[in-house]
């Protein structure tokens, strides 16, 4: 009866729809309304070029991600990252890959908790913040272990919330921005965010140190390559949510940042801003401004969290499925409905010591967790290129010229990308990344 339960496939109920909310789901949230502010800090107007090159990049990532998907064995479903990539680099690679997503998601969940639980204390003064924990704690752990479909139906409705408020303040930007252009004429307005300062004020040092705020904000994308045993006709389901991941970007991304450049001038923003956009809500006179951007935020990174229980459990599911005793052989269980209850409980479990961190260490504690996320995001992106580049040489029908050599391009590109953020940023960052690694890559055992 035992074997009969740990033998059973994880259930393949997210739909299409679910699959493009997941992403962005991912994508959006504190490294959008609270990274955001870090990043035009660091870079200024050319923020927007860390923007669209980190975008460019995951577009490429992931595009290789939908050919292995659509090339793939139909089938291994098995979950993480690994059932992907394993073909290609080998199972300690694959496995490599698996615990370092994993690791990266357990840090995304405490900087997301710190980020809701510091924001809810805003939006209600007096409450301690182990509270906020608790309720985000418990109701994000509650939806993961109910069903992968009550997960999909709240992570999309939730992810049409952020998609509504973004597209509204594009909308406001826009008319702001064509009253400007009517009372003040084209070149006036639309050379706003270089009157007072140069395009590039801080040089290329800026652009690479915003890149690392950048790739957080984007990690959460590749999410969708972790869905593949859970997705119904993942060979369809998963390319076509890759292919929108570009105009996400630049939709989500680039157009509303680009908006508040040209409207406020960007040296108001600074490191302890809450969010760039509520500056614009401001300007016309919304009232509550402050408290509508606080609740979207607050929306936007409960999604996040969402997404990452998600993730952390199917990572570590992914790797303990197969295990024949001990506690590996305990993680791998799945309820009646075919969810890993004990690998959710387990990466659950993380939100509370988030809470006590972010309390000791308090808003450099978000800074720091978000470096070291951009070095593992920044990893997992290079093995998934390597994966599709020896996907596409092996398998000359994949991929054509031009593919391969814009593959390798980007694979230079993050890899110059990582020894930059190794070279300018603490090495505390560093250390912490470096025994990520050394840990998913020496744990790994050869299955008999």
């Amino acid at each position: 009866m035992e074997n009969e339960e740990r033998n059973r496939k994880l259930s393949g109920a997210l739909k299409s729809r679910h699959i493009v909310m997941l992403s962005l789901g991912g994508a959006i949230g504190s490294g959008l309304f609270l990274g955001s502010a870090s990043a035009i800090v660091a870079a200024g107007p050319a923020v927007l070029l860390s923007y669209l090159l980190a975008g460019l990049a995951l577009y490429v990532v992931m595009y290789g991600v939908g050919r292995m998907v659509v090339h793939g064995d139909s089938q291994s479903r098995e979950a993480g990252m690994s059932g992907i990539i394993k073909p290609y680099v080998g199972g300690r690679w694959a496995h490599f890959t698996d615990w370092v997503y994993w690791a990266t998601w357990m840090a995304v969940l405490i900087a997301e908790e710190a980020g809701v639980s510091t924001f809810l204390a805003m939006l209600f003064p007096g409450v301690p913040l182990w509270v906020y924990a608790l309720i985000v704690a418990v109701l994000g752990t509650a939806i993961n272990l109910y069903s992968v479909k009550a997960f999909g139906e709240t992570e999309y409705w939730l992810a049409f919330v952020k998609i509504f408020v973004i597209i509204l303040l594009i909308v406001v930007g826009l008319v702001l921005l064509a009253t400007n252009v009517f009372h003040m004429g084209l070149g006036p307005s639309l050379g706003h965010m270089t009157q007072e300062t140069r395009f590039i004020p801080h040089g290329i040092g800026g652009i690479l140190s915003s890149l690392l705020i950048v790739i957080f904000s984007f990690g959460g994308s590749e999410l969708a390559a972790v869905t593949v045993a859970e997705t119904e006709n993942p060979r369809e389901t998963i390319p076509k949510a890759i292919r929108g991941i570009l105009f996400r970007i630049i939709s989500f991304y680039v157009v509303p940042i680009f908006l508040f450049l040209e409207l406020l001038p960007w040296k108001q923003v600074s490191e302890g801003t809450a969010s760039p956009f509520a500056l614009i809500f401001e300007k016309i006179g919304i009232p509550y401004a402050d408290k509508i951007i606080l609740v979207v935020i607050i929306v936007a990174i409960f999604s996040a969290v969402n997404s990452a229980i998600y993730a952390t459990s199917r990572s570590l599911y992914s790797r303990v499925q197969h295990a024949e005793n001990g506690l590996g052989k305990s993680l791998g269980k799945l309820s009646k409905k075919q969810v890993p209850t004990r690998a959710i409980m387990v990466s659950a479990a993380v939100l509370f010591l988030g809470v006590i961190l972010s309390a000791i260490f308090g808003d450099g504690f978000w800074q720091f967790v978000a470096g070291s996320i951009s070095f593992t995001i920044t990893i997992v992106w290079i093995m998934l290129l390597i994966a599709s580049l020896m996907m596409y040489f092996k398998r000359k029908e994949t991929a054509n010229g031009f593919l391969r050599m814009v593959t390798v391009l980007v694979l230079i590109a993050l890899v110059v990308v990582l020894v930059s953020q190794v070279l300018m940023n603490p090495w505390s960052l560093s250390v912490f990344a470096l025994l990520i690694c050394l840990l998913s890559f020496f744990s790994y055992r050869q299955t008999k």
